[in-house]
């Protein structure tokens, strides 16, 4: 499970005619750490923006929105022409050029790039979790990510089991991918929530490689220069008791 940042990146309306009266600002963060949401959006932004951040939660940096795997966002613009229908089915004309829609035209909520011609080589063109501001006056854009582990709420018990991961590669050293549950006793894989499984350590390992905090090559995986640095942090913030366990058992 991943921590969410939502920022604020622009406003597509004439905010000089529509001011926010939320009084909303490009920079503007809420931040969801797993159990608690740590800034300011006006209601109408908050009904939308929460599932994204639920999605970002579970999904993490794996996440990108549905309909980014429509192919029509690198298609050219087009005019209507009946004459056309014989070969696409339906009567379009290319517009073989790029069309830079005025300033706060519906056309602006378009992903950047998308609609282009030569038509755009980055991959992902709507994959880019944002949500846009229901107030279509200003229509405030709010840039979704994933950026670090979530370590409260439900999530606590495994992200210590991450912590975890981490000190026994940086005490053992690189180990085989399906290697690293080997690295617990038997106690230590099942008196401790959550049980440690193949799967569970699957899915641990990966959220630890998608933040960086582990490398794997040729099949082995290793503990990353920024792994050392969150497990560091982590155990500098544990309780005296709490610190005393977890190194006894990793």
């Amino acid at each position: 499970m991943f921590q969410v940042r939502a920022t604020v990146v622009g406003f597509l309306g004439d905010t000089a005619v529509y001011p926010c009266h939320f009084q909303s600002k490009l920079g503007d963060e809420v931040i969801f750490d797993g159990e608690s949401l740590h800034g300011r959006f006006c209601p109408p932004v908050w009904a939308v923006v929460v599932p994204k951040i639920m999605a970002l939660h579970a999904a993490g940096p794996r996440y990108v929105e549905p309909a980014s795997h429509y192919p029509f966002w690198y298609c050219s613009n087009s005019e209507a022409d009946p004459a056309q229908a014989p070969y696409d089915g339906c009567g379009f004309r290319n517009v073989l050029r790029t069309i830079e829609p005025p300033a706060h035209d519906m056309a602006q909520l378009a992903p950047s790039g998308a609609f282009t011609w030569p038509p755009s080589e980055r991959p992902g063109l709507a994959g880019e979790p944002v949500i846009v501001c229901p107030d279509t006056r200003t229509s405030m854009v709010v840039r979704l990510e994933a950026f670090d582990l979530s370590e409260k709420g439900y999530d606590t018990p495994y992200f210590r089991r991450q912590m975890a991961i981490l000190a026994k590669l940086q005490k053992n050293g690189a180990a085989a991918q399906d290697g690293v549950l080997a690295l617990f006793t038997a106690r230590e894989v099942e008196q401790i929530y959550p049980p440690l499984s193949p799967v569970m350590i699957a899915m641990l390992t990966e959220e630890l490689g998608l933040m960086g905090y582990v490398a794997t090559a040729a099949g082995r995986m290793t503990i990353a220069a920024r792994g050392e640095a969150k497990l560091a942090a982590f155990k500098e913030s544990l309780q005296q008791e709490h610190l005393r366990v977890f190194e006894e058992y990793t």
